[in-house]
């Protein structure tokens, strides 16, 4: 199969997001299939390259002329509407290639589909997100969970997230896009059971698949030297955090439970510093932001825990893979996609989502109890070999086959969205 992956961000432009699409994309290269990759170009990286067999296509929009509409100009996004620019440079690519199936992943999508036809490459696209009924893409209003979308409440919640003009705009064709997508995508894969039913794909018009993010299969092994980062580390056991270090993610509620303890090991945090990051921090935490993923996974194997105690709905939590794939037990909070990926005292510990008694209550017992520790240590490592590469990349691989072989009726949306209306 000719299979083109729409992503905004690739690497060297690292997160969970864009670290499945790159192993997607080698994966199914060294599967035989004929892969490329557009995603936004970003300054100082070339226009096109061949990354592990796939081709790489950086492509420009219009909107990406004004960085000042961006709050970080090196790190432009593309719109939740067509961007003519992006839409044309992606017509050429799918010409150009000869592409078949083209498998999108967050906004980039958007420009795809202008130019779907119902005798026209077949479209897949991966939610990792709540962005179908959600224009911030967390269901978070206020730094508290939504009860669900309703246009005066996201009008105040999208302009307290973009600002007034932005925000109303991104909540608009947001919404307008999403009416597109349901009728235009041939299926969606949502990245655990939470994305579907938060997405609200059971009784939609558009087939679904539950489909997970995967790892690697050697995820886990050796990656070059010792990273010179490590030193860094406490010399002792310690309890890991990966991941932003802001209050989606429950670093509040993480310090809180830690500050209670007494006599138990480091925590150590390693993430990227965010506008709501804490600035004070409990003795015995260690904070290191931006470690590359090597060092990261090195980390891992020097660890004795994790944990990740989200307070909102986490999609796919790969974090989580990975940990279990270095045989570390995980505590996590239960929501979103994290029951999927851990099992509460099989694989490791689940909490509910702010509870900061019972959060310290599990720290304490994984820190304390070696023969729970390898109890779940042994069931992580069974319960992640679900989430490898072996055995995802072949569900991904049978949809593509399932829509080239069935058609999808798309005229009529398409036609809609080229006159600009719903």
């Amino acid at each position: 199969m000719r299979v083109l992956l729409l992503a905004q961000f690739y690497p060297p432009n690292i997160g969970g997001e864009e670290r499945h699409v790159r192993d997607l994309a080698a994966s199914l290269a060294k599967r035989g299939h004929y892969v490329a990759v557009a995603t936004l170009w970003q300054d100082g990286l070339a226009e096109h390259e061949v990354d592990q067999g796939v081709q790489i296509f950086r492509i420009r929009g219009l909107l990406q002329r004004w960085s000042g509409l961006f709050l970080d100009p090196a790190r432009t996004h593309a719109p939740p509407f067509p961007d003519p620019g992006l839409t044309a440079s992606l017509r050429r690519i799918v010409v150009s290639e000869r592409i078949e199936v083209v498998h999108a992943h967050n906004w980039l999508l958007h420009s795809f589909l202008p130019l779907k036809r119902a005798g026209g490459p077949r479209l897949v696209v991966t939610l990792h997100d709540l962005s179908l009924v959600c224009a911030t893409k967390q269901a978070i209003c206020r730094g508290e969970l939504c009860s669900g979308p309703s246009f005066a409440k996201c009008g105040g919640c999208v302009a307290h997230h973009y600002g007034a003009a932005k925000g109303s705009v991104t909540l608009a064709t947001n919404w307008t896009s999403s009416w597109f997508e349901r009728r235009l995508v041939d299926r969606f894969l949502a990245v655990s059971t939470a994305i579907a039913v938060g997405n609200g794909l059971p009784g939609g018009p558009t087939p679904y698949e539950v489909v997970p993010n995967f790892i690697r299969d050697d995820v886990a092994s050796p990656d070059g030297g010792q990273d010179e980062r490590l030193e860094g580390l406490p010399k002792q056991p310690f309890i890991l955090f990966v991941g932003d270090l802001r209050r989606f993610k429950g670093i509040d509620v993480l310090m809180a439970a830690y500050a209670q303890l007494d006599n138990v090991p480091p925590l150590v945090l390693i993430g990227r510093k965010c506008h709501d990051s804490p600035t004070h921090w409990p003795k015995n935490v260690h904070v290191f932001h931006d470690w590359p993923h090597a060092a990261v996974m090195q980390a891992w194997r020097r660890s004795m825990a994790g944990v990740l105690p989200s307070v909102g709905p986490e999609a796919c939590a790969t974090v989580l893979m990975e940990a279990m794939a270095s045989g570390r037990p995980m505590i996590t909070s239960n929501i979103g996609g994290n029951p999927d990926i851990v099992d509460d005292n099989i694989s490791g510990l689940i909490v509910q989502p702010g509870d900061q008694a019972g959060l310290a209550r599990a720290i304490q017992a994984m820190a304390t109890d070696e023969g729970l520790r390898q109890r779940l240590s042994d069931g992580a490592l069974q319960k992640v070999k679900t989430f490898m590469a072996s055995n995802v990349v072949p569900q991904i691989e049978s949809v593509y086959r399932g829509v080239l072989a069935r058609e999808r009726p798309v005229i009529a949306a398409a036609n809609q969205l080229q006159r600009g209306s719903p």
